[in-house]
């Protein structure tokens, strides 16, 4: 019987750090990372197998030279792609990604035929879709990450409002909040104040409805307060934490709940059917096994719409620019 395999496209700082975590706890038998670069791809590697055995796990990292030696992955994260630069249009970043993203895909396709594949590229939601059309697999086999990490600053951002409102200042229910994000990455999500909890204690329970809104648009920017910090680079630590817990539950079949992208069906009505968007579904071994439909209110609803638009209108720019004749 063969071990588990990961394969990681992007040995940048998210998937490098996503290669770590999942070394680390000995998710999987062996990851392999590959990178254009591949200098810096062979000394990660090397550094990361020797942090699991001080950690003694049984996990090995390699590198892959090229993409024919990526064969017979379980799962395949991709965060392979180009960041925003200065003058770059919308469209720009979308067409040069999403024609990485083909690329990427034809040869996964070719050489880890059984996988599943978890995008992590910007912008996400058309990033999925374009591995499904390249693909042609089943859709619930390409699931993207974005709501787990949307879901997890919110929980930040909900801890930082229970502190400032402690009267000794101590904070409390750090590891004990819940919250729920659906929708597009960033400007186009949609909280779900109604499915979050403190230990159980609902949100609504313990903060005002202003606090919550002002948690809400924190949450919204949560990304961007970061590249302000950082001034050279994104977040890496959040979104390489949540694509690790996506592969966990894939790899040992787990059956989690977990807001991921996906290709809707009439879950949330037959109009979004086909498009791609932040929903719960249930992760385990062939991926997003099911989409749960939730109750939204009007406002919420509305949000959602919205979301769905944006990602109509990158998938009708990569259509005109018959990206996939």
């Amino acid at each position: 019987m063969k071990g588990t395999r990961v394969g990681i496209v992007g040995a940048g700082n998210v998937g490098a750090t996503v290669a770590y975590s999942l070394a680390m706890k000995g998710v999987c038998h062996e990851i392999i990372l590959r990178d254009n670069n591949m200098d810096r791809a062979k000394g990660m590697a090397l550094d990361m197998s020797q942090a699991a055995n001080a950690a003694r796990s049984h996990t090995v990292v390699s590198v892959a030279n090229d993409m024919s030696e990526l064969t017979d992955c379980d799962v395949v994260v991709i965060t392979a792609g180009s960041p925003r630069k200065p003058g770059m249009s919308r469209d720009d970043l979308l067409m040069i990604n999403a024609n990485i993203m083909k690329e990427v895909v034809l040869d996964i396709k070719k050489y880890s035929p059984n996988a599943v594949l978890v995008p992590v590229s910007n912008p996400l939601d058309a990033m999925v879709y374009t591995a499904i059309k390249v693909s042609g697999w089943d859709s619930n086999r390409v699931v993207g990450m974005a709501g787990i990490l949307d879901s997890a600053r919110m929980a930040h951002f909900i801890y930082e409002k229970l502190k400032q409102k402690d009267p000794k200042g101590v904070g409390y229910a750090a590891g004990q909040i819940r919250a729920s994000v659906i929708g597009g990455h960033g400007d186009d999500m949609v909280p779900l104040p109604k499915y979050s909890t403190i230990a159980g204690v609902a949100l609504a329970d313990l903060l005002t409805d202003d606090e919550i809104e002002e948690i809400v648009e924190k949450t919204r920017h949560g990304g961007a307060e970061i590249v302000g910090y950082l001034k050279t680079g994104s977040a890496y630590y959040a979104p390489a934490k949540a694509t690790s817990l996506m592969v966990e539950a894939i790899v040992k079949n787990t059956k989690q709940i977990f807001p991921c992208a996906v290709q809707l069906g009439d879950e949330y009505g037959e109009e979004y059917k086909g498009i791609v968007n932040g929903v719960p579904v249930v992760l385990g071994a062939g991926g997003a096994e099911r989409v749960i439909p939730i109750e939204l209110n009007k406002k919420q609803s509305e949000q959602f719409k919205k979301s769905i638009d944006s990602v109509k209108e990158l998938i009708d720019t990569l259509e005109n620019n018959k990206f996939f004749n």
